[in-house]
């Protein structure tokens, strides 16, 4: 009790002290402030001085050390990015001289050129985006679905489901790999085409392999997503739902007219994480595809690559220093389309991670 009344005390001398919004005419310069606000401390007692100075040096130091925390992330954050840049479009030659650190003397778009052919880059980019884009798109409507049926519908074991989508974001893909991949290498219908045909369907190097676990909400992070379109489906009103189905609707008809207009921002944000995570994956990709390239697989195997057909199998002689001009490229040519992407859609990205995880908890 006592600590609040010096806080409701201090309080109301500051807002003496310093009024929201005084009149022109009756500010005062900084030393007359001083001075008035040392004779009004010296009516306080002396706990409510401690706190008021105690206050006062924080609200001093807490920018300040924002702005240095801010500054540091920002640093380690934009570094590589920065480098990465300045690195792709430098001469290789200038890579060996010690007074070039950030801005090159000249610059070039041989390097960028190089990787483009190196990496097949127009034929690797559209086998990507079939693959990305498609099982983005099949993986947001599953996971849309199952996340309605858990947010809005009680059911028998749904809790114990509900774990299992839970032990989806917890387990590590590697867990699953070997029998996923002996299910995909000996693919075989409900038994049936075995028994028929006596052999089995070799699915590896198939697209399929990434899109039947899409279809089945049991892609890349599907347990995140599932549960971010949970939370995003109960925090809408019952009435909407009630008012649905008093009109007639289906529940499924119900989540097609009402539920996914009001949940747009969540779904925008779930297809973008889909998308940068199907981009960025190497280690599925590559354990399922051996000749189907992906911008993942490319990037991964850049440095062979650049072996092979820019330095003819090693025969054209290239220091560390200078191969990482190419490397680089690489690097900006990869994250280019993700970067344009979130530039255009970053406020509705934004917006839906609010949604989706702060509201029906």
């Amino acid at each position: 009790m006592a600590e609040n009344t010096i806080k409701a005390t201090a309080s109301d001398f500051l807002k003496k002290v310093k009024p929201e919004k005084p009149p022109k005419e009756v500010k005062r310069s900084r030393k007359e402030e001083r001075e008035r606000f040392k004779k009004r401390l010296s009516t306080l007692t002396p706990a409510e001085q401690k706190y008021l100075k105690r206050k006062r040096a924080f609200e001093t130091l807490w920018p300040i050390c924002r702005g240095l925390l801010v500054f540091g992330l920002c640093f380690v954050i934009i570094y590589p990015l920065i480098y990465m840049i300045t690195a792709a479009f430098r001469p290789r030659s200038e890579m060996n001289d010690p007074t070039i650190i950030w801005i090159s003397r000249t610059y070039t778009l041989q390097n960028i050129k190089d990787v483009i052919r190196v990496m097949d880059f127009w034929k690797t980019l559209g086998n990507t985006l079939f693959i990305n884009i498609g099982c983005s798109i099949v993986q947001v409507i599953t996971c849309a679905i199952t996340g309605y049926g858990f947010g809005r519908f009680n059911f028998k074991g749904k809790n114990i489901l509900f774990g299992v989508v839970i032990l989806m974001i917890l387990m590590p893909a590697q867990i699953i790999l070997i029998p996923q991949y002996m299910f995909f290498r000996y693919f075989n219908p409900l038994g049936i085409w075995h028994a028929v045909t006596g052999n089995y369907i070799n699915l590896i190097d198939n697209a399929l392999t990434m899109y039947m676990p899409a279809l089945m909400a049991n892609g890349l992070r599907a347990g995140l997503f599932i549960f971010l379109f949970r939370q995003s489906f109960r925090g809408l009103p019952k009435e909407l739902e009630d008012a649905a189905y008093l009109d007639g609707c289906s529940p499924l008809g119900t989540f097609v007219k009402v539920m996914i207009p009001n949940a747009g921002s969540t779904f925008l944000t779930v297809f973008l994480l889909s998308v940068v995570w199907y981009w960025n994956d190497y280690y599925i990709s590559t354990s399922f595809f051996t000749n189907n390239s992906t911008i993942a697989l490319q990037l991964k195997n850049l440095n062979a690559s650049l072996t092979r057909v820019l330095f003819n199998n090693g025969t054209i002689k290239v220091n560390a220093r200078e191969l990482i001009v190419w490397m680089e490229s690489g690097c900006l040519l990869s994250i280019t389309p993700i970067l344009v992407m979130y530039i255009f859609l970053q406020k509705n990205f934004t917006e839906g991670i609010a949604r989706s995880g702060l509201t029906g908890m």
